[in-house]
């Protein structure tokens, strides 16, 4: 990761990609632990079709928790930056390559351990 790797920013990278993460949770009435936030999106009980209201609510619930995984790789990504084990595969040990971090600032294994897995 020497030479190729000293030109991309990671820590930039994973903060810019925790902190967007952030703002998608807050949208759409999450908090990064897991609780709603105080802007949660209200729903008409008056509503006329509530198995819609049921639906979306069903929907958020299933991509806060998506975000939520995403968000605790990026700081695990962020923590490994700090110990300086960051760039290493979890699995092998080996580099993992600058252009699979570039695409993927948060990858904990090597393009070979990740596709045997």
């Amino acid at each position: 990761m020497a030479n190729e790797a000293a030109t991309v920013d990671y820590r930039a990278l994973l903060e810019d990609e925790r902190n967007e993460l952030l703002e998608r949770l807050a949208e759409i009435g999450y908090r990064a632990e897991g609780g709603v936030s105080d802007h949660t999106p209200s729903y008409d009980s008056n509503f006329a079709d509530t198995s819609q209201v049921t639906a979306e609510r069903g929907e958020a619930e299933a991509l806060a928790i998506q975000l939520r995984e995403t968000l605790n790789e990026v700081l695990g990504a962020l923590e490994r930056l700090d110990a300086g084990t960051y760039g290493s595969c979890e699995k092998c040990g080996n580099p993992i390559q600058p252009a699979r971090l570039e695409a993927k600032p948060a990858a904990r294994l090597c393009i070979s351990c990740a596709s045997s897995n």
